[in-house]
């Protein structure tokens, strides 16, 4: 592998990006690493990232093991110095950055292009295979992309011995559950456990209106349904899969004080609390969503599930303003998949979004139906572009697609009588309303 050394959290992520699309293995480490540390990595070359500003050099002199340099490994520095001396500066994503890397990689290290979609795979299965030996497994599967791709790659290692387990909230896009019970127990043939916890989830939900206690009301309740269910498998299973990012990890670095990051341990992937006593298979915890996304299509997930966009863990919960009743879940949940439909059916568009959906107020307005006064609730439609989710901006959609969504909302959504276009960036506004 090629290990890059962080100084600068966004230099090396964009570092490590880099060299895995020339194909080639790249992880970043923290700057306080020891010689005996990188030793054991056995890399082939180092990185060291500096600042994202080739006007502006980090001193790494007092931050490095010093030793490092004499491990007989080539090292090329990237915006930083040491001792006073200037390494390489280049503006990040250029075509000279690209090709001093390239030249770096192939001509001074001797790396091979042997880092592949499939190649991953196949190592994957085989660690998972070694890993679990003849144990069982069990995964909290969403539909989403991240947890659908690690029971898969999990699945193709272990088999019928691993049990994912759909939790059905009441919370989810129209037709999530027939979707993941269609693709993941009949075209993966998954040893699948659908567990209907809708009048949980009501109950738990009942009267709340503020949206940090809906949100935590929704993840207390969660995590008691998946330990009730953990509990009938506890006897012979001893691992749990969780779909961890490369982006989890990392952004799990805490300051350490000396200019830059070291690396915390990373447990509390999908907010699971220490007293499901399981270890932790997290088969994608150093791929970033695209490579997972590239995983997932090798492995035969279908492409409406790796590129659906993000949607909240809390659900349409936090898409409702005020309290959460069956009658604003139906709203919400036929709000929502007008608006994807009309997305998708605009060609392209729903591919260069974000995120698109449709959220529920607690207010009425005044409008006229038939002939007749109505006054019913409004529906606010929220579509952003963005490239992390850290900032945003709310995406100029076409005023036919626009015209569409109201018009088809309108007519068919029982209950709301006016749409509106949200147009607020982040900051000032969040992603989400609650």
């Amino acid at each position: 592998m090629l290990v890059i050394i962080d100084l600068e959290l966004q230099l090396s992520m964009i570092l490590a990006r880099t060299v895995r699309k020339l194909h080639v293995y790249s992880q970043i480490v923290p700057n306080n690493v020891t010689k005996e540390q990188l030793e054991a990595l056995e890399p082939k070359g180092i990185l060291i990232s500096g600042s994202p500003d080739p006007e502006t050099s980090v001193d790494i002199s007092g931050i490095l093991d010093r030793r490092i340099f004499g491990l007989g490994i080539p090292i090329m520095g990237i915006n930083c110095e040491i001792d006073g001396v200037p390494c390489a500066r280049y503006t990040i994503g250029s075509p000279d950055e690209e090709r001093a890397i390239s030249d770096f990689l192939f001509q001074t290290c001797g790396f091979k292009k042997d880092w592949t979609t499939r190649n991953f795979i196949d190592s994957s299965i085989e660690e998972i295979k070694s890993k679990i030996g003849s144990g069982r497994a069990i995964c909290g599967l969403s539909g989403g992309v991240d947890s659908s791709v690690a029971s898969v790659l999990v699945q193709q290692a272990i088999g019928d011995r691993l049990t994912c387990i759909f939790v059905d909230t009441g919370l989810l896009r129209k037709g999530e559950a027939d979707d993941v019970r269609r693709i993941f127990g009949e075209g993966f043939k998954m040893n699948l456990r659908m567990v209907d916890a809708r009048a949980r989830f009501l109950r738990a939900l009942k009267g709340v209106i503020d949206p940090e206690k809906k949100r935590k009301r929704i993840g207390s309740e969660f995590i008691k349904v998946f330990e009730d269910e953990a509990a009938k498998l506890k006897g012979d299973t001893d691992f749990l899969v969780q779909g961890t990012l490369y982006s989890d990890v990392l952004e799990s670095m805490a300051d350490s004080g000396r200019g830059g990051s070291r690396v915390k341990s990373h447990h509390n992937v999908g907010g699971l609390p220490d007293t499901i006593q399981f270890e932790l298979i997290e088969p994608l915890r150093y791929l970033f969503k695209d490579e997972v996304r590239e995983v997932g299509k090798e492995l035969g997930i279908p492409a409406h599930v790796l590129e659906r966009h993000p949607f909240p863990g809390p659900g349409l919960g936090v898409r409702i303003v005020g309290e959460v009743t069956e009658e604003s879940l139906e709203i919400a949940r036929e709000a929502n998949a007008i608006v994807e439909e009309e997305i998708h059916g605009a060609a392209g568009l729903y591919r260069e979004l974000w995120q698109v959906f449709a959220v529920l107020l607690d207010v009425r307005s005044v409008g006229v139906s038939r002939g007749m006064r109505t006054y019913e609730r409004p529906i606010v439609v929220r579509a952003i572009n963005s490239r992390d989710g850290m900032t945003c901006d709310w995406a100029k959609l076409p005023y036919s697609v626009l015209e569409r969504i109201s018009s088809r909302i309108t007519d068919e959504v029982q209950g709301v009588n006016r749409v509106v276009y949200d147009i607020t960036p982040k900051p000032p506004g969040t992603v989400e309303w609650e």
